[in-house]
């Protein structure tokens, strides 16, 4: 998509860093990707409330939400899912210019796409984290029912199913939901980022 002509892009008089100082700590953003039924965002919500309760202001944007809103004209094809973590890139960036912690939970299951979401957000400001479960596991627990209905083709370019979900080739963090309970997940990567010192 190229650029529209005429727009011109007007610095804030409030910088990132002064936020951050504001606020007493970094922003950046937890990109969570897996399949759907992995624990994406009932992982991120549980670390909301984690990082809520040490003074770290942060937002989750979930995939669901997102896509009753802001991306309710998208569909589910390749084009609009390329579309759509597009979209929630950039709008992650406008939370880590604004001084949060973005907790990202979508599904997200093209390499290109994820990639593209990092250089849009900045490199030293995304750390991916993929909740890595098998497909087995997500079936049986099939949380909405999405998994029945893909199988009996009332669900077209389920993930998965009949749509492909590109692993991460190497996250900053992976968790594994069939072995670690939510409270293990979380202390994961709140150890992780207090490691990297971002918290």
């Amino acid at each position: 998509m190229s650029k529209p002509h005429n727009i011109t892009w007007h610095d804030s008089s409030i910088t990132k860093e002064d936020r951050r100082k504001q606020n007493n700590h970094s922003s950046f953003v937890l990109w969570f990707t897996g399949l759907s039924g992995s624990g994406k965002s009932t992982i991120a919500n549980a670390l909301s409330k984690e990082l809520y309760e040490r003074s770290i202001r942060n937002y989750v944007l979930d995939g669901d939400n997102i896509r009753n809103g802001l991306n309710r004209d998208l569909s589910f094809s390749d084009n609009d899912r390329t579309e759509n973590i597009r979209r929630i890139s950039e709008v992650s960036k406008l939370f880590v210019d604004n001084g949060t912690v973005v907790l990202t939970a979508f599904i997200s299951p093209f390499l290109q796409d994820r990639q593209k979401a990092k250089e849009i957000v900045s490199e030293e400001e995304f750390f991916e984290i993929f909740v890595s479960c098998p497909i087995e596991e997500c079936e049986k627990r099939d949380p909405k029912g999405l998994y029945s209905k893909a199988r009996k083709g009332e669900i077209p370019d389920f993930t998965g199913i009949d749509s492909p979900y590109e692993e991460p080739v190497s996250p900053d963090i992976t968790i594994h939901t069939d072995e670690q309970s939510v409270m293990e997940s979380v202390e994961t990567i709140i150890n992780h980022l207090k490691n990297r010192k971002l918290i």
